[in-house]
């Protein structure tokens, strides 16, 4: 059986695949693209509403990216960077909007305010601090600060009723937050990509065999599990954008640059309210400190959601041990990414972690009572019958080789990509969807080098996102333009 032929083939159906695929048919509309999925339905893993926490991570309320310092300072650094990146998504997000090739924003994103908050005088000393370091950046100028009981009552009605009046209280807060439906967001996305030419979406079709050819281009088969068709497809470039399941197959891949990469494995629990008297008296994202040996992605919040056109409440998450690598995924999956190149650096994780260890067995082993006791700490008259128990995303943590040979957990995204540029993968978690287009964008930069440098790229590329090849976080002025057309046309103002 003789090979399908392709430019490009982007293993799983989730953002980050989408938003490759739509930079990709823009910069060159005759590029034959392929998109594999092993599911029946796009964007449902990591990418679906529900298993991610839909913040668009911008820095604005998650405390976690602005650690304090042993001096008593706040480091603001990653905040600026990661605000900074989720720019760049709305300016894609924007003109997509514009070109008519996504539907109105408030089908994926809407606006929701997004707030930091505190108790005690020890976190309320460093929210204040962060404030001040944050709101002296024209990225966070629009952040406010109050720990007036009255402001707060209007900021946040549910988090302040009925609290302790002795206690001593503060929040932060950013008016143009959002809260993102990446799962709505990528459908559209693909449902586009599929109306028009040299695009192929191939649905219940698990990739089991990758290997690059002496040529250089990348032989991938694929198996349909409904029919069992086996298909054999050949491209000059490959991206894994599968999730957790993005890590197996660089492996499989055998390029050089996929040594000493492991992966930890985190699986998450939010509780959810979707009575209306509840939900419609509360409308933001709030976030507050995470327990020590926390992972990130266990920050806890009480969010406004709108998935698939539908409010509901959310706290968590609760984060739990898991070897899965997918929530649809097999239980052998952390044993089987064990290999004789990553198994150093990912026992020196496992010594070298026990307070994680030790946190994730105890949120194991959490009754329905003890999550909704942890909720109260941000909704005071939270009852148990008004929440359930919904399981969220699969998350895998990178685990590093350092030099040395020992290992690092890194709690961020990373791009691999082979020397020759045939071949890249995104590993990691948060922040994750938020920051697609500007991981994508490094993808284009590490593996469509010589096209990028063409005049023709450069202008579709300043068409797509304005402030591409300029800095956000240095230009003030050239925030206040990209954001004063993000915030109008996704209806965030």
């Amino acid at each position: 059986m003789a090979a399908r032929q392709a430019d490009v083939v982007l293993v799983g159906g989730g953002v980050m695949s989408a938003t490759l695929g739509m930079m990709l048919r823009q910069l060159d509309p005759s590029l034959d693209i392929v998109m594999v999925e092993r599911l029946d339905h796009v964007a449902h893993e990591s990418t679906d509403g529900w298993n991610n926490a839909g913040t668009g991570h911008a820095g604005y309320c998650e405390l976690n990216y602005t650690p304090e310092t042993e001096d008593g300072d706040v480091a603001i650094d990653r905040a600026l960077k990661i605000n900074a990146q989720f720019e760049v998504s709305l300016q894609l997000w924007s003109y997509l909007v514009e070109q008519g090739m996504l539907p109105d924003p408030e089908t994926f994103i809407n606006r929701t305010p997004h707030q930091s908050f505190v108790w005690g005088e020890k976190d309320v000393a460093f929210l204040k601090r962060r404030y001040e370091r944050l709101s002296a950046h024209h990225l966070f100028r629009d952040m406010e600060y109050t720990e007036s009981p009255e402001e707060l009552e209007q900021w946040m009605p549910l988090v302040v009723k009925h609290r302790d009046p002795m206690q001593r209280v503060a929040a932060t807060r950013i008016r143009h937050g959002a809260d993102v439906d990446f799962g709505s967001l990528t459908r559209s996305m693909v449902k586009h990509l599929e109306s028009q030419p040299n695009f192929e979406l191939m649905l219940s079709s698990p990739v089991h065999y990758i290997d690059q050819r002496d040529n250089g281009r990348w032989k991938v088969r694929v198996r349909n599990q409904k029919t069992g068709e086996l298909t054999k497809l050949e491209a000059g470039f490959v991206f894994l954008g599968a999730g957790g399941g993005a890590l197996p197959m660089l492996q499989k891949s055998g390029i050089e640059e996929a040594r000493g990469y492991g992966g930890f494995p985190v699986s998450g629990q939010w509780l959810v309210c979707r009575k209306p008297e509840i939900v419609e008296q509360h409308h933001s994202k709030v976030y507050g400190k995470a327990p020590i040996g926390a992972p990130p992605m266990s920050v806890p919040h009480l969010d406004t959601r709108i998935i698939n056109g539908e409010p509901a409440l959310l706290f968590g998450p609760f984060a739990g041990f898991t070897t899965r690598f997918l929530k649809k995924g097999s239980i052998f999956d952390l044993l089987g990414s064990v290999k004789p190149t990553n198994l150093r650096p990912m026992l020196s994780v496992s010594k070298s972690n026990m307070d994680l260890t030790r946190y994730l067995i105890g949120e194991v082993f959490q009754s329905h009572g003890d999550r909704v006791a942890s909720l109260r700490n941000f909704f005071p008259d939270a009852r148990e019958d008004d929440w359930e128990l919904k399981m969220a995303g699969q998350r895998v943590q990178i685990i590093k080789q350092v030099d040395g040979g020992g290992g690092k957990l890194e709690f961020g995204t990373e791009i691999v990509a082979a020397k020759d540029g045939t071949l890249a993968a995104l590993l990691g978690a948060s922040p994750g969807a938020s920051t697609a287009a500007n991981a994508m964008l490094t993808v284009l930069e590490r593996c469509f080098p010589e096209s990028l440098k063409t005049a023709e790229w450069q202008e579709r590329l300043k068409t797509l996102i304005p402030s591409y090849g300029q800095s956000l976080v240095n230009d003030e002025e050239l925030l206040t333009k990209v954001r004063e057309r993000t915030l109008s046309t996704l209806k965030l103002t």
